[in-house]
């Protein structure tokens, strides 16, 4: 008879849908501040130091570019993990993560306009000392915003939630980008010869976009703040995540009061340096994209704009189906075809990119294929996103969250360090332009996949859950 109560007292695993995407809000806030930040930002600096330096070439200033989008990833890799601890140990009436939110969110959203509106005036200082208290502020947010999922979430369940938290960080990207489309930074240079007269120098064009953004950040953090009660649902909580414990993935369980193991401490190590090389590609492309339309292809913005969408399509999707296609086949494989898709996809480009002549320095049209490109690129990348995290916090207690999600974006921004100064040094070689970024990325991926290929501590069958509609509690 104890048996039969013990195992109606089994909690059952359900993802809570209604619940995710509403923590999902705070990375809604986070990537549609990336998103205005990386496809304005690089450009702001290359006409700024340009200027400065009175250069003709946009390849001699990119190193300089690359420097200043590094060094605020380089205050991220030192904050992420101190915040992360921060929020571990935080006991607050509204919980361990939110004052970190709260806080971050509203010095980011007033800081935010000011970047485009230093760069109207020709300002390099101020334009990179608010950049600088951008980046410092969202690291506040960003680890305890993210950490918030697993600390609500079963391991069994987190690819899938991970999946939803990403879509929602997708769609607040793609809102931004959208934003982007019409009030195109090109249009404001006039790179393209194609602006009407209206945008060309209107400080409206660059500054509604940040603007948009910050007023959202806002919305979100409050939509967060007043619907998800921190304290009161890990109390609620508490026997579901216990025995999410016991269904990890792991072959060798992570005990409360012990070390890692040497297996799960080798398989975190492996984990992060795989990361920090696919970082390394998404990253240095990423950076660089806008520059790579205007001034490669004397494109207008408008393009990477449009091209960004279209890879957000192809993320959204694998999103969906990243958690259910790991279900099936485990987060390490599913991870591992998303690095070979995404792999493939830069290969093509690379091919493309050398043997289409029509597509060279200065043609004014940006290649269709490139879109398409995206797409798969988009699709694989979501596949590895949305099952890296959840296994690196798969190797921790409930005690460790924030402080592993640290390690997560340490690994990411340190990548995201280095990325953007190796780059922009190697556009500085003779006969080296912006043609070279899909072999860049290449290179990155191939030691990435290497790498992940070495983890083995992990089961080859599957914990059994709710599956379907059932996973997915609406209450």
């Amino acid at each position: 008879m104890e048996e039969v109560k013990n195992m109606k007292e089994t909690p059952k695993l359900k993802l809570n849908f209604k619940r995710t995407i509403i923590i999902g809000f705070a990375f809604f806030g986070i990537l549609l501040l990336w998103q205005v930040y990386d496809s304005w930002c690089p450009t702001f600096l290359t006409e700024l130091f340009g200027k400065a330096l009175n250069s003709s070439s946009v390849e001699e200033v990119q190193y300089l570019v690359g420097i200043v989008m590094a060094f605020d990833n380089l205050a991220a890799l030192i904050l992420l993990p101190i915040f992360g601890a921060l929020s571990d140990k935080t006991k607050s009436p509204i919980g361990k993560r939110m004052p970190y939110i709260l806080v971050g969110t509203f010095v980011c959203a007033v800081s935010f306009p000011f970047v485009p509106l230093f760069f109207h005036y020709n300002n390099v200082i101020g334009t990179i000392i608010m950049m600088f208290i951008v980046v410092i502020f969202s690291m506040m947010y960003r680890n305890p915003a993210v950490a918030l999922m697993p600390d609500l979430t079963p391991k069994s369940l987190r690819s899938k939630a991970n999946g939803i938290i990403n879509i929602m960080g997708y769609i607040g990207g793609a809102f931004a980008t959208v934003v982007g489309i019409f009030f195109a930074v090109s249009d404001y240079l006039n790179s393209t010869g194609k602006a009407p007269e209206w945008a060309i120098g209107n400080i409206w064009v660059i500054e509604i976009p940040f603007l948009v953004a910050s007023v959202l950040m806002i919305i979100s953090a409050l939509v967060l703040f007043f619907t998800i009660k921190e304290n009161k649902l890990e109390k609620e909580l508490a026997a579901e995540i216990k025995y999410g414990e016991e269904q990890s993935e792991l072959k060798e369980k992570v005990d409360d009061d012990k070390p890692l193991s040497k297996a799960n401490k080798i398989m975190l190590i492996l984990i992060l340096c795989a990361e920090f090389f696919w970082f390394m590609a998404d990253n240095g492309i990423g950076t660089f994209m806008t520059n790579y339309t205007i001034y490669f292809f004397q494109a207008s913005s408008s393009s990477s704009m449009i091209n960004t969408i279209v890879g957000g399509v192809g993320s959204v999707i694998g999103f969906a189906l990243g958690g259910v296609i790991a279900s099936k086949i485990g987060r390490k494989w599913t991870l591992v075809s998303g690095l070979g898709l995404s792999l493939m996809s830069y290969i093509i480009w690379g091919i493309l990119s050398a043997t289409h002549a029509s597509f060279q320095l200065g043609s004014g049209t940006f290649p269709i294929y490139l879109y398409i490109i995206w797409f798969v690129k988009g699709f694989g990348m979501s596949l590895v996103h949305v099952n890296s995290y959840p296994m690196v916090v798969e190797l921790c207690n409930t005690k460790k969250i924030g402080r592993f999600t640290g390690f997560y974006y340490a690994s990411s921004m340190a990548a995201q360090t280095v990325t953007p100064i190796l780059l922009g040094t190697i556009l500085l070689v003779p006969n080296v332009d912006f043609g070279f970024l899909p072999f860049y990325a290449i290179i990155c991926i191939v030691i990435s996949l290497v790498i992940f290929l070495f983890i083995k501590n992990v089961k080859s069958t599957k914990t059994d859950f709710k599956k379907g509609l059932e996973s997915l509690d609406q209450d």
